[in-house]
């Protein structure tokens, strides 16, 4: 007995040694990643790379020690971040070269987007492409000097160490090139004041929206070309332009668009919510990283499209979403996560994806009508003997031709659904990014309160309101900033004029649902606080970054639209709405100022001034203010809402306002509409049908 209890002790000293031995072996290595709260900067703390992450210590050092900086900027749901990571950043060759000749700095790009800015227009301008992961050398003042995307092991290994003996042998030559960049930098997306009269007239949209058109596809939705990004900005506006013009061709672009969208492998057919984008022309493959700003922008598209086109297809789509950033994206707290990566187990796209014989398997006698629904074929093959979920039309359709009523087949569909549903939990889960972006938050934030104007859902309103509230007590602060990120009870970084511009743009919608003014005044505080920290007194438009931040190679303007609207325009659209709210001519000005400042760049690039031209849009067609004065505000005001008028706003009360369009306005005992241009208003109507003919 003594010696077996020797053999234990031995056996358990063994086994703590080799305890301690696998962990560190986990980890080998840390560096100053540890103490960030990014996701992604926290994926690459254990890297033998020692990296910094980007803040005044970091640059200061460079600067003392001479040493030139290695930025890599990405995201976690990026693949070829990981990519990268794993080939270059864990491998112990490449980390030597790297932490003998850089100070080596990690950025997340949705945490320093300003960041990103300067170093993707750098690559831009180098390369005539960018891409993440982004990798840019510069100078110890962060000068860039050189820069790319994804690089090969040995191609990495080669292109640093030859930009690094090049600063050594040709210091000077250097330091001129990255001046001149830094200029090329400084001067792109800077918008300077035009001077010329601000006049807008009709004519100025198609000029914008004629040569766009023919860079469309009308066979498959989208643009042209491949990837296919789903751009909710574009359609927001191509959809009320094509209503206000009265375009059919365009307006069955749209709806084709919306279609294809949902039938394809981009949307997530069992779980409900939109990939980053569809790696083909067909809409089929996606690069699976689900996002929470396509999500939020795309719940808000097909809600107004429901009301432009009354296909209920498009109400399956936004609740089925919605149910997903529940689900898989909320805290407790209301605040939304950020994203989910596109890959689990080391593969991009496992967790969504099926296998022929395990469907077979789960569906049992079904599979064959479920294989027609969505595409066990080649159609629906993708890699590796693995089936990609799609569909070719429309349920009614499908049920016609399979002898089915709709309601059975719609009843099949859903328990399917319930099925993979619950079979895809089993799995290992893609990477949560769960820190909460201000700016992403406010857009889910306004994509409830969309979904909840169109379909009357009282439970969308109560998740937008307790979001909204969140955004209230953990991201502003006393002197009226917001902060940018949110993670583990720890609010950080200064805000962009992205927190402040799609913050007050919730806000707005909120203000719509509900008639509560609290919305319209935090939401005019906000447009208080860009104006004095953000503003350019030469230009009109609105810096990034704030006038508090510690300065960049250059203080940039966001002004094109891509994925997510621009702040800018963004902006000069809240300034548009406010201005007729708070009966603030000054906002209208500024407004007006800025559309001018771009007027002549729409033309040549329309895509990348949708939100643009949706201000535009309301500046030359009449643009509606509909009063609302009454106890029954709010029931006529949703009543109102059901038919499609994209230019117009709702303004409601049910008792006495100081809100200018609702002074003198409410009747005891009375419910009554007025509809108005300019403040200049028609005769009022208790009859919502009688008011709606008075919008065109």
């Amino acid at each position: 007995m003594k010696i077996l209890a020797q053999l234990v002790v031995v056996a358990l000293l063994i086994s703590s040694c080799n305890g301690q031995s696998n962990q560190m072996k986990k980890h080998q290595h840390t560096n100053a990643l540890v103490n960030e709260t990014s996701p992604y900067l926290l994926q690459h703390a254990h890297n033998p790379v020692d990296w910094h992450p980007w803040n005044k210590e970091t640059l200061d050092k460079a600067e003392r020690g001479g040493k030139l900086l290695l930025i890599s900027i990405g995201y976690s749901a990026c693949h070829w971040c990981h990519v990268m990571e794993h080939e270059s950043f864990e491998d112990e060759e490449v980390a030597q070269i790297m932490n003998e000749r850089f100070i080596n700095i990690k950025v997340d790009r949705e945490e320093r987007p300003d960041v990103d800015q300067v170093y993707m227009n750098a690559v831009r301008l180098m390369q005539q492409r960018g891409g993440w992961p982004l990798n840019c050398i510069a100078l110890p003042d962060g000068r860039p000097v050189w820069g790319g995307t994804y690089f090969p092991k040995t191609k990495w290994m080669q292109q640093i160490q030859q930009v690094a003996d090049f600063y050594i042998n040709n210091p000077e030559a250097m330091i001129e090139y990255a001046e001149k960049l830094a200029e090329g930098i400084q001067q792109s997306e800077l918008v300077r004041f035009n001077s010329n009269e601000a006049e807008f007239n009709w004519d100025d949209l198609p000029q914008m929206v004629t040569p766009w058109a023919k860079r469309l596809d009308n066979i498959e939705g989208g643009a042209d070309k491949a990837p296919k990004f789903p751009i909710p900005n574009n359609y927001i506006f191509l959809m009320r332009y094509a209503h206000l013009d009265g375009n059919f061709e365009l307006q069955k672009h749209i709806q084709l668009t919306l279609e294809k969208m949902a039938f394809g492998g981009i949307y997530d057919q069992v779980g409900g919510g939109f990939a980053r984008y569809s790696t083909d022309k067909l809409w089929k493959a996606p690069h699976f990283e689900k996002m929470l700003y396509d999500n939020a922008q795309l719940v808000s598209l097909y809600s107004e499209a429901s009301l432009a086109y009354n296909n209920p297809m498009y109400q399956e789509v936004v609740d089925e979403t919605l149910e997903f950033v529940e689900r898989e994206l909320m805290s407790k707290e209301g605040a939304f996560y950020s994203a989910l990566d596109a890959d689990s187990e080391g593969e991009e796209g496992k967790f969504y994806v099926w296998k022929m014989e395990e469907l077979q398997t789960l569906l049992g006698a079904d599979f064959k009508l479920f294989s027609s629904y969505y595409n066990i074929n080649n159609k629906g093959l993708w890699e590796h003997g693995n089936y990609i979920l799609l569909k070719d039309e429309t349920d009614e359709s499908f049920a016609t031709k399979n002898n089915l009523s709709l309601t059975a087949l719609q009843s099949n569909v859903n328990e399917w659904k319930s099925l993979l549903l619950e079979k895809r939990a089993e799995r290992i889960r893609p990477g949560l990014d769960d820190k909460s972006l201000t700016s992403w938050n406010a857009l889910m934030c306004k994509g409830f309160a969309d979904a909840y104007m169109t379909f009357d859902n009282e439970h969308y309103l109560e998740v937008a309101l307790k979001n909204a509230q969140f955004i209230i007590d953990k991201q502003w602060q006393k002197d009226g900033a917001l902060l940018h990120s949110y993670k583990d009870g720890r609010s950080t970084i200064n805000g962009y004029l992205e927190d402040y511009a799609f913050t007050i743009e919730a806000f707005i919608r909120l203000y719509e649902a509900t008639f509560d003014k609290t919305w319209l005044d935090r939401a005019e505080q906000l447009v208080e606080y860009s104006v004095q920290h953000f503003s350019d007194s030469e230009s009109g438009m609105f810096f990034f970054t704030s006038d508090l931040d510690d300065a960049l190679v250059a203080r940039k303007m966001e002004v094109n639209d891509n994925v997510i609207p621009a702040s800018c325009s963004a902006m000069a659209n809240n300034l548009f709405l406010l201005s007729h709210y708070l009966d603030k001519s000054s906002y209208e000005r500024m407004a007006s100022t800025m559309l001018n400042n771009v007027k002549e760049m729409m033309p040549q690039y329309g895509s990348g001034y949708s939100n643009w031209g949706v201000l535009l849009l309301n500046q030359v067609v009449p643009f509606y203010e509909v009063a609302i004065v009454g106890s029954n505000a709010l029931v006529k005001a949703k009543t109102f809402n059901q038919e499609y008028h994209p230019n117009k706003l709702l303004i409601g009360s049910s008792k006495e306002s100081d809100l200018a369009l609702l002074e003198s306005k409410y009747v005891e005992g009375s419910t009554t509409i007025y509809v108005c241009v300019n403040k200049a208003c028609q005769l009022p109507t208790t009859n919502v049908d009688e008011a709606l003919k008075l919008v065109k």
